[in-house]
């Protein structure tokens, strides 16, 4: 049985929030662990480090309406998934 994600193993975003249900892999189907915003087609829309996508995130909360506070709360624990955990 295939393990189910409650959040994006990327970013860490609810995929109960993910407009479009999650991201894709190769062949178009949905992704089990990674939201649109972060995977489509079998790869990651945003490459870097993981401080890098950490600071990209914030600035996209903070655009979203979320405070620089809430942005930084949010972030801090994005090298816990999985796909930063070896990075």
């Amino acid at each position: 049985m295939e393990k189910q994600y409650k959040m994006c193993q990327s970013c860490g975003m609810p995929l109960s929030k993910d407009p479009n249900g999650g991201g894709t892999e190769k062949d178009e189907s949905k992704s089990p662990k990674y939201c649109s915003y972060c995977y489509l087609s079998g790869e990651f829309t945003f490459t870097g480090t993981v401080h890098e996508f950490q600071a990209h995130c914030k600035q996209k909360m903070v655009e979203g309406g979320h405070s620089k506070f809430i942005s930084w709360i949010f972030t801090r624990g994005l090298k816990r998934l999985e796909r930063w955990e070896n990075n």
